[in-house]
């Protein structure tokens, strides 16, 4: 019966039930998108580190992030190699460059040097071409999501990087960068051409670890071998760029408190919603107080309309959610939905509504049932 009520209530009149959908929906939405942009940008920060197949980082010391980095020299290479538990080393190098375009046009780019046959470091989701194309003089690799920013519509374009030649032999898919420069992945030999680096130099180093040697073991082992570097596990030189850029710089900080605000005024906007759509109902409550019913049956009968608005806000909501999600992938601002966000959100959305619903329970119990006889 108080399923039967709390139905009733909310079906009865539907251009209320829409205003109260529109309500929930438009918070949900808002919540997800703001939550999802905190964490497409936490993962484009580190998304190079977090994809390089590397065990350990060396670099030069001091480094407080991936995207600036002093040059590390070749003696420091051999040094690393030697040590105990290393399987292989590779040079790394990434450097800001002048992009010019076809038609003239200027661009920033983030290059990216990478040695191909060691595995470590190199570009993901290859739609056209092949890292094998690297090995060709000049070769280099974009994203499609940049393509007419950087005026490189097909494969075989050539470019000017910092006034040196090179030449579009491939393009991944979804490689974004959080700054306004699009990596561009190249061998290390094109690197060092195109870069402002002295020959011989490189910003880091990528380290695999023998079979049965702990990334910490490994890094442990090089900080106490290799002088004048410091050495970070995969994870933790993630977290080292991660929390630069977002606690250390305006860029992060603004979109968390987006995010919050986002809450916020989402939880604001479903306490109001389901505030009013009781009060729109109190006559109905005041009858049903007039005929005996107790206090906690018309709780009961609040709290099953606040859940079951929550269901149908929730599950518009997050389909919106997810599909802007969908179209964020053929953008350059990433918006990530993974299932724990989305089924947070459902959890969230319930507490929202029940939450408001005790709210109004205050008007109810203040509610005298002599109203009904009064024709209110």
């Amino acid at each position: 019966m108080i399923a039967t009520i709390a139905c009733q209530n909310l079906f009865h009149d539907k251009l209320r039930l829409v205003v109260t959908l529109t309500g929930i929906v438009f918070s949900v939405v808002l919540i997800t998108i703001q939550v999802g942009l905190f964490l497409g940008f936490t993962i484009t920060i580190s998304s190079v580190i977090d994809h390089s197949g590397a065990d350990v980082w060396v670099t030069s010391p001091g480094v407080k992030n991936f995207d600036i980095a002093l040059p590390l020299k070749e003696s420091k290479y051999y040094d690393t190699l030697s040590v105990p538990g290393v399987a292989s080393a590779s040079k790394f190098i990434t450097q800001f460059a002048n992009w010019k375009r076809p038609d003239g046009g200027q661009e920033s780019i983030q290059i990216v040097g990478f040695e191909p046959a060691k595995g470590m470091g190199g570009p993901w989701g290859m739609v056209v071409g092949s890292t094998d194309l690297l090995d060709l003089r000049d070769g280099i690799i974009p994203d499609q999501l940049y393509v007419d920013k950087l005026g490189v519509p097909r494969q075989g374009e050539v470019v000017e990087i910092n006034d040196k030649r090179a030449r579009v032999v491939g393009f991944t898919q979804g490689i974004r960068s959080f700054t306004t420069s699009p990596f561009v992945f190249a061998s290390l030999d094109t690197a060092w051409r195109v870069s402002n680096l002295k020959p011989g130099e490189f910003t880091y180093i990528l380290v695999k670890a023998d079979k049965g040697v702990s990334p910490e073991a490994l890094r442990d082992a090089i900080r106490a071998n290799v002088q004048d570097v410091d050495a970070y596990t995969t994870p933790e030189f993630s977290w080292k760029t991660q929390e630069y850029w977002m606690f250390n710089t305006g860029a992060g900080a603004g979109i968390l408190i987006a995010a919050f605000l986002g809450m916020v005024v989402g939880t604001v906007i479903v306490a109001q919603t389901l505030y009013a759509t009781t009060l729109d109902h109190i006559s109905e409550f005041a009858t049903l107080k007039a005929m005996g019913a107790p206090n906690s049956y018309i709780y009961s009968i609040l709290l099953a309309q606040a859940s079951l608005s929550a269901v149908l806000g929730y599950g518009f909501g997050i389909a919106i959610s997810i599909m802007v999600s969908r179209f964020s992938d053929f953008s350059a601002t990433a918006i990530v939905i993974p299932p724990l966000l989305a089924g947070g959100m459902f959890f969230l959305t319930l507490f929202m509504c029940i939450g408001s619903a005790l709210i109004s329970i205050r008007k109810v119990m203040t509610l005298d049932p002599i109203l009904v006889f009064k024709g209110r």
